[in-house]
């Protein structure tokens, strides 16, 4: 590739094919019989300069930009192909065909100038990698919950104050889409505002409707409002895309339809109730798993960071931990996370709060069963912070906080020769020794697996004496693993 970009639906092609596919309004069948979605396209920085450094170690040229009148001709034939594949009339290939000899204006450049960006207010940056990660492995821990930004009383109040559209159309949501759509494209802001807290009453109080209403032209709408500069009309559009993202059907669909960077933007720089349900957002659509990468990938990590630890509101808190936790669940946002800047020390920090440690262990468990992530949280003293977290249980808010404070140690032990003398050192087998006494039926069996661990076992080198003799040359690590637990995604059923 020589301009290698990432799409919508999180694939990496070739910017100039992409473009082509654009204008032809084409989008190809792939080998998994799924079809890309072309409607934003980012700068793959990370696999360029790969590309590149390849080519220097291996004294090879560049990739050159490939051909624009080739790259047409490939996909005049894959339209036609793909056509009559579909079933159509002899006449329409024709006509297709004579297409090839008369290609039709490129409307690229226009569009560009005359259409709104969607990927406007996103920067990327050189260590955004796209990975196609494996299974990600089960997260240790249980955990289950719903975005916690509820509407607020003035929010509630002026919508009570309209009227629903009329429920017993003969067509679900279709009248209602095209009474909406009237006022969502309207240039006047008091209909504008009009249209999205109807929208946001619809979708709250009719889930019928939220699939039917989640089309591309409302979608499409709906972003050119939520970039408004009227805060009205900016949360309200906020908090309908959070009801219409409570369908799994909608999740994928709003994703590729490039609302990312624009919930990134207002998490950077929107009002407080803006960043509520930006925040909310997020975390519901990283509830989807073919969603996550994308997210990861269209930079939300920094914000929502940012957010956990700066946001004044307490649910945008609560939602930003909850994106952050969902989101590490695959490997590839894991390392993001781990490289930014802080990051660790960060979460050990937050974690010592009473207020916040439930959320941010989470986040640390799924850190942990990395291997950039265990190096980064030892190298924290994140050892130490824990075991002292668990000799001082009244920092622990809940027996789960605490149940994944042990699940967190028990992730850090995996492959690693470090861990034990950072163990000791903490004297974490005393407080261990505890748990395993009283602790709950979840937190004692992590707690003894972690005691085996520490001892060794008989048929296990002792680690300590090795290294001590300076006789490990060409020993491997331990094969404790990690335990699997359960991995249960979140039912999200809030509505704003």
């Amino acid at each position: 590739m020589s301009d290698p970009v990432v799409v919508s639906s999180g694939q990496t092609f070739e910017r100039l094919s992409v473009q082509v596919c654009r204008d032809f309004g084409f989008s190809p069948k792939l080998e998994d019989g799924s079809r890309p979605d072309f409607s934003t396209m980012i700068s793959n920085l990370a696999i360029k300069s790969t590309i590149q450094n390849w080519c220097h170690h291996n004294n090879t040229e560049y990739p050159q930009a490939p051909d624009l009148v080739s790259v047409e001709k490939t996909v005049r034939t894959l339209v036609a192909d793909d056509r009559e594949d579909q079933g159509m009339r002899v006449s329409e290939i024709e006509l297709l065909k004579g297409v090839a000899e008369k290609p039709p204006i490129m409307f690229t450049h226009a569009a560009t100038e005359l259409g709104r960006r969607i990927d406007h207010f996103y920067s990327s940056s050189s260590e955004d990698s796209v990975v196609i990660p494996s299974a990600s492995p089960p997260t240790p821990l249980p955990f289950a919950t719903r975005p916690s930004c509820y509407s607020s009383s003035s929010s509630s109040e002026i919508i009570a104050e309209h009227e629903t559209l009329n429920p017993n159309s003969s067509s679900p949501g279709c009248e209602e889409e095209e009474q909406l759509m009237k006022k969502l494209r309207s240039s006047e802001v008091i209909e504008q505002e009009e249209a999205v807290i109807l929208l946001r009453k619809l979708t709250r109080t009719k889930e019928e409707l939220r699939v039917s209403l989640c089309t591309p032209r409302l979608l499409s709408a709906v972003q050119s409002l939520i970039v408004s500069r009227y805060s009205t009309v900016q949360q309200n559009a906020l908090a309908s895309l959070v009801n219409l993202s409570l369908e799994k059907p909608n999740k994928v669909k709003i994703v590729r339809s490039g609302f990312v960077p624009h919930l990134v933007d207002v998490l950077k720089g929107g009002s407080s109730e803006s960043q509520e349900h930006a925040a909310g957002a997020l975390f519901s659509l990283a509830l989807e798993e073919d969603n996550k990468m994308a997210i990861g990938v269209l930079g939300a990590l920094p914000p929502l960071m940012h957010a956990l630890v700066r946001a004044e509101s307490e649910r945008t808190r609560h939602d930003s931990a909850l994106a952050l936790y969902h989101l590490t669940l695959v490997e590839s946002n894991r390392v993001k996370l781990v490289k930014q800047h802080n990051a660790i020390p960060t979460l050990l920090a937050l974690a010592k709060s009473p207020a916040s440690a439930s959320r941010v262990l989470l986040i640390l468990c799924n850190l942990a069963s990395c291997n950039e992530g265990r190096s980064a949280m030892l190298d924290a003293n994140a050892v130490e912070c824990l075991v002292g977290m668990l000799r001082r249980r009244s920092e622990l808010e809940s027996e789960s906080t605490r149940e994944n404070c042990v699940a967190a140690l028990y992730a850090l032990s995996h492959g690693s020769m470090r861990f034990r003398g950072l163990a000791r050192e903490a004297k974490a087998v005393e407080v261990l020794g505890e748990i395993e006494k009283n602790g709950s039926e979840r937190a004692r069996e992590k707690a003894k697996r972690l005691l085996t661990v520490m001892r060794g076992r008989e048929d296990e080198p002792n680690w300590d004496s090795v290294l001590e003799s300076g006789a490990g040359v060409g020993l491997g690590p331990t094969r404790y693993r990690v335990g699997v637990g359960r991995n249960l995604h979140a039912a999200n059923s809030t509505t704003f």
